[in-house]
């Protein structure tokens, strides 16, 4: 492709031909600023606070849209530039609530920051009348104010595109536009998969996960309650970022001692039951590849999938994994093994996760298959964002903690636990231990890197022990829906698949700290936090779930074997049909 010379701010630049003005403009160092784009996602020019001067050009250009061309001359900070961005930042703000105090994305909206940044004091001849709209809180898993919604439509983007659902859009025209599902109807009354990417892509507080903090902290101040909490495997690569650190960080140990400042009785890692889930679904997926029934298996950890799958592909639900996800394996565990162990009865045991998704809350509320008939496996579920909220109200400072660890029984996991956050992980943990199950050898190498990586839709072929295993790697349902459709046109055919409701899998869930678009734009958050728990995972003793001491002692103690009866009634779940419409 043929390079383009232009210049920016009398800057010469060099671009590959096809690139945007913004985009030139940020290898030039230059930031312009953006609301509606996303790249790849939603690029609609339409919020035109990206504008900018082109010469010759007879109006003020989108630069978020615009192609650059040979010999262009572009300036992104002229009086002109700032005066329009002034005047379109005034209008967003004039059908805007601004309760910005008490607003949860205080501190983080991108439209704050704008207005703060262009010193935007009050709205002048552009006051005047507002929209009002009803709170839809009717999901279990997020509430939506469009009284703070800018109608950017990231949201509808993610839903639509990265998703494949669609089941928002923009309802009615004009001044009473706004987002919405189809026919007003709420959330909970739609086939949304409770996956939260619309959530994290919103620049503004329009968009936020169910709180379940109150409800935690009340749990934390009654003594009839044995408080015990879990963090899953992303969890540790994500909360870091909303305490300055690096994307990416593994921040495990500060993690265990501010859940324990904040007064949790017992700290857990999730990647004791991932391995545990490891331990259930290897065995399964042995059990159905030697009867060549219910082929692919299709992993079942990430609910948002599940849900996904219940809704437009129930014809695949027979091939879903039995197993209950890691977070359910957890509270199914801790409410009858630990129970026990500790001589505590399950219903003064409150279990808490700590999950980088906002579709464990719609799992938790799952009450079929409880491990303790009237008993929830799991009381609560907290976002990473929510999780960072209740450490900085109590005052921790974070980045003072000396580090902690775990606590028995269930603080040991493998490194195969900690990949379950990345997509392709869990593919890798079941590899590493079918692999030693059917060799009766050790692996010269745990890595599997075919499996890896954030592309749409992995593939790659193994032979283990003369059995040839077809296994594919999917994530964003979108690519899932693309995926199953091959199967079901015979054009692919697999053994064994894995699938995570978001992009990217669980490090970019749903429940995850939010980046603003300027570094969704321009860097691969998926990747760099993907990268956190490889390094974690390639520096633990332990890296294969059937070596962990902890979940062999659970076998011994209580399960007897692997996919057991009373494995299956503890640890294993059952689908429904959903209706989509």
């Amino acid at each position: 492709m043929a390079d383009v010379n232009l210049k920016i701010n009398g800057r010469d630049i060099t671009v590959p031909a096809g690139t945007t003005i913004l985009e030139a403009a940020r290898k030039a160092g230059i930031e312009i600023p953006t609301l509606c784009y996303l790249k790849e996602i939603n690029e609609i020019g339409a919020c035109r606070i990206c504008v900018v001067e082109v010469k010759g050009a007879r109006s003020l250009v989108a630069s978020c849209v615009f192609p650059v061309n040979e010999g262009m001359e572009v300036f992104t900070n002229t009086p002109k530039v700032v005066e329009s961005r002034k005047t379109t930042l005034k209008l967003i703000l004039s059908n805007h609530k601004k309760d910005c105090l008490s607003c949860v994305r205080s501190g983080s909206c991108e439209l704050q920051k704008l207005c703060h940044d262009y010193g935007i004091e009050d709205l002048g001849a552009f006051a005047g009348a507002q929209t009002h709209h009803e709170i839809d809180a009717s999901a279990s898993h997020m509430y939506r104010d469009n009284d703070k919604c800018i109608l950017c439509r990231r949201c509808v983007a993610a839903c639509e595109k990265n998703q494949g659902i669609g089941v928002i859009g923009a309802n009615d025209r004009g001044f009473d536009t706004h987002i919405a599902c189809a026919f007003e109807k709420p959330l909970a009354n739609v086939a949304c998969i409770s996956c939260g990417q619309c959530i994290t892509v919103c620049p503004t507080g329009a968009l936020s996960e169910r709180d379940d903090t109150a409800k935690v902290v009340e749990a934390l101040n009654d003594p009839t309650k044995h408080v015990i909490v879990q963090t899953a495997p992303a969890v540790r690569v994500g909360l870091g970022e909303e305490f300055g650190y690096e994307m990416g960080t593994v921040v495990t140990g500060k993690l265990v001692a501010a859940l324990r400042a904040l007064g949790f009785d017992k700290v857990f890692d999730t990647n004791f039951s991932a391995d545990l889930t490891i331990m259930e679904e290897a065995t399964e997926f042995l059990s159905r590849y030697t009867e060549k029934k219910n082929l692919p298996l299709i992993t079942s950890c990430s609910p948002g999938w599940i849900k996904y799958c219940e809704t437009y592909y129930p014809e695949f639900i027979p091939n879903l994994s039995s197993c209950k996800s890691p977070q359910g394996m957890f509270g199914a565990v801790a409410k009858t093994y630990y129970a026990e162990k500790m001589g505590i009865d399950p219903k003064d045991i409150y279990v808490v996760s700590i999950m980088p998704c906002t579709a464990k809350k719609f799992e938790a509320e799952r009450l079929d298959h409880t491990a303790v008939p009237g008993l929830a496996d799991i009381d609560a579920v907290l976002t990473v964002r929510e999780l960072a909220r209740m450490i900085k109200k109590a005052g921790i400072l974070f980045r003072d903690l000396e580090d902690d660890v775990y606590d028995a029984p269930f603080g040991l996991g493998s490194g195969a636990g900690t990949i379950f956050g990345a997509t392709g992980g869990v593919m890798e943990a079941a590899l590493r231990t079918a692999y030693e199950v059917l060799t009766k050898e050790e692996l010269d190498t745990l890595e599997f890197h075919d499996v890896r990586g954030v592309e749409g839709i992995k593939e790659a072929t193994y032979t283990i022990a003369g059995n040839e295993i077809r296994v594919a790697v999917t994530s964003g349902t979108a690519n899932a829906g693309k995926l199953l459709d091959m199967i079901k046109s015979g054009e692919k055919s697999y053994d064994f698949i894995e699938v995570m409701a978001c992009p990217g899998g669980c490090v970019n869930g749903g429940g995850q700290p939010i980046q603003p678009a300027s570094v969704h734009n321009f860097s691969d958050i998926r990747a760099a936090r993907a990268a956190g728990l490889y390094a974690d995972d390639k520096a633990l003793p332990l890296r294969k779930s059937h070596d962990n001491p902890d979940v062999k002692a659970i076998y011994e103690e209580f399960f007897g074997e692997p996919n057991s009866h009373k494995a299956h009634e503890i640890l294993h779940t059952g689908y429904v049909i959903r209706n989509k419409y």
